[in-house]
């Protein structure tokens, strides 16, 4: 088989695919979530949360709870580029960034909340400020990461991927299609790219989020992704 024939496959969409593996994740994933937000409801009421990061359609995975407490529960998604959303009643769109060292400085949500999202925002000091972030707006928080020790690298979709030279990883989103993305036109494109997709070792989720539990969502007895959580009012 050509290496090509390798790279090019076209995934399926995990957001919408509900027979997909990454969509079974999300699920588990969710009652973590859920739990948290339980508690909250249980203690105040109601529930705000700040989910950096996050799109409406992920929240697509807790919908039937989601419905059941529509009435309790208000989600702000904080994202670099404007975005829209459908059912107003229950999200609000707002455009910053989630490693902004100012941002909410007089507000508390109830819950911090972002999936797959830290490996994006580029350097260990925007990674820093995006986890200062996090502890800081809210009591209870949930992040989740992929682990950078898990062999399969899920944004290109390819083994071993992340382990290579920055500049050989550039290269082939060049040469290839591979996972979410076409092949890339310019070096200083895919370059850009590369580096905003750095993937998180668990030591270094440790170092970032101190005070939380960190565990790890497993496949075939590795550690997929890993998860960090502070479930604590005090």
């Amino acid at each position: 088989m050509k290496a090509s024939a390798i790279f090019s496959a076209p995934p399926a969409d995990p957001y919408t695919d509900t027979n997909s593996i990454e969509f079974t994740f999300r699920a588990r994933r969710f009652a973590h979530v859920r739990k948290l937000l339980e508690a909250i409801i249980a203690e105040r009421g109601q529930a705000e949360v700040l989910d950096l990061g996050g799109t409406e359609t992920y929240w697509l995975t807790g919908s039937e709870f989601l419905d059941t407490n529509r009435d309790r529960l208000r989600i702000t998604l904080l994202n670099p580029e404007a975005q829209s959303v459908r059912d107003t009643g229950l999200f609000e769109a707002v455009e910053g960034s989630a490693a902004d060292p100012g941002l909410y400085p007089n507000r508390k949500f109830d819950l911090v909340h972002s999936n797959s999202v830290i490996e994006h925002v580029g350097s260990w000091d925007n990674m820093k400020a995006f986890a200062a972030n996090t502890r800081r707006l809210a009591h209870r928080y949930y992040v989740q990461t992929p682990n950078y020790w898990f062999p399969y690298e899920p944004h290109f979709r390819t083994p071993g991927f992340q382990y290579l030279p920055e500049r050989v990883r550039a290269a082939l989103i060049q040469r290839y299609r591979l996972g979410f993305f076409e092949r890339i036109e310019t070096p200083q494109e895919a370059l850009e790219i590369i580096r905003h997709h750095r993937l998180l070792s668990t030591l270094k989720m440790r170092r970032l989020f101190p005070d939380a539990s960190v565990t790890h969502e497993k496949f075939a007895g590795l550690g997929k992704s890993i998860i960090a959580i502070r479930d604590s009012v005090h």
